[in-house]
């Protein structure tokens, strides 16, 4: 059986622990602050806006905005379950069962020898466009809700507006990195369902003993890195939304 190497246990998001578990990629966990990181990822114009937002006169406070209320709360709650079911429900994630092959094989071939991982790259590319789109609306939403509240919350809102202007192409560049992080464990799943028959049964590997269960452990894999990214990226409007609970 095929599996990614044992690792020591990271402490951070969900996102980066089952990616340090399905891929071979082996990064120690870094030892430095979060300051000490974000240091290194702001630029001088960057650290500006902030050290401005931060210390600067309290802002003024937007007007024209409206209240905050159950219809900012639900709308939270609707976006994040669209995207959810949009990940649940992508047809690249359907059993073959249920899709059918997307073309023939060769004959003799097993029915799933022509699987292109191109495929799951283009579907998770276009799952985060999904969601950067619909989270980059509801944060600006939230943002000019706080913005009306007080100076302190105008202030946060500011605030948020640099750091996501800042971070924004780093955690682009990241997360983009994904899909080829994916492509290596999905070519050892291939691989382990390629065992022959007594290979496989030596070696306990079930997605190798019945055809396809393979590519099934796959895309059960990526759905869940896909349900994770969409738990990181939330996080800011979490944010937002604790600070306008509390305001």
């Amino acid at each position: 059986m095929v599996q990614a190497p044992q690792r020591t246990a990271f402490s951070g998001p969900t996102l980066i622990r089952l990616l340090a578990r399905l891929t071979d990629v082996d990064v120690p966990e870094s030892t430095q602050s979060l300051s000490d990181r974000l240091s290194q990822w702001l630029g001088w114009t960057d650290a500006i806006a902030l050290s401005s937002a931060l210390n600067g006169a309290p802002p003024a406070v937007a007007s024209g905005a409206r209240a905050f209320g159950n219809a900012e709360e639900n709308e939270c709650a609707r976006v994040r379950t669209s995207l959810a079911h949009a990940i649940a429900g992508d047809s690249a994630f359907a059993g073959a069962r249920r899709r059918g092959p997307a073309r023939a094989p060769v004959q003799g071939a097993p029915a799933d020898a022509a699987v292109d991982y191109a495929v799951f790259r283009q579907r998770y590319l276009s799952l985060q466009q999904e969601m950067e789109t619909g989270i980059g609306n509801l944060r600006g939403r939230l943002r000019q809700i706080l913005a009306a509240r007080t100076p302190a919350m105008t202030r946060l809102a500011v605030m948020d507006a640099v750091m996501e202007r800042a971070l924004s192409p780093r955690e682009q560049n990241l997360l983009a990195a994904v899909p080829g992080l994916l492509a290596a464990h999905f070519e050892r799943l291939r691989q382990a369902g390629q065992d022959t028959p007594a290979d496989a049964q030596a070696s306990g590997d079930a997605a190798a003993v019945t055809p396809g269960a393979w590519l099934d452990v796959f895309r059960k894999d990526m759905q869940s890195v896909l349900l994770a990214e969409l738990d990181l990226r939330f996080q800011p409007v979490e944010g937002l939304l604790a600070a306008l609970r509390t305001s």
